[in-house]
């Protein structure tokens, strides 16, 4: 079973997968929108620019009030911060990964400096007779 938490997470990726989406919220960060004012800088008609906002709206990510024929967009960044979350987590466990790595290389090279050869892996070893 999925539960909430995961696919409001989902929407949010799914809706920042976009680059138009993307600059969109972007473009709310300035403040408040009108549909045609963030359909404007691309190639599309009202009715795309609505399917990319409906798709904003689903993620949670921006609220939509309709002034009579208008409707003016504002940005809710809160859903972005279960994605940074998310992110952190994975950076983390990248950060410990690579902090094992360098201490690993440093090992190795304080080994050659000091003349001493690195253990072959895997090989046999031989007896001195």
């Amino acid at each position: 079973m999925v539960d909430k938490d995961s696919q409001r997470l989902d929407a949010v990726f799914r809706a920042l997968s976009d680059p138009t989406r993307r600059a969109m919220l972007r473009d709310l960060a300035g403040g408040p929108r009108t549909v045609g004012e963030l359909a404007a800088p691309f190639e599309i008609s009202l009715a795309g620019a609505s399917k990319h906002v409906q798709a904003l709206e689903r993620a949670g990510l921006i609220e939509r009030e309709i002034q009579g024929r208008m409707h003016v967009c504002r940005l809710d960044a809160r859903p972005l911060h279960a994605g940074a979350e998310w992110i952190r987590h994975y950076e983390r466990f990248w950060t410990g990964r690579l902090d094992a790595l360098e201490a690993l290389l440093r090992a190795e090279d304080a080994r050659k400096a000091a003349g001493k050869p690195a253990p072959a892996k895997g090989a046999p070893r031989r007896k001195k007779p």
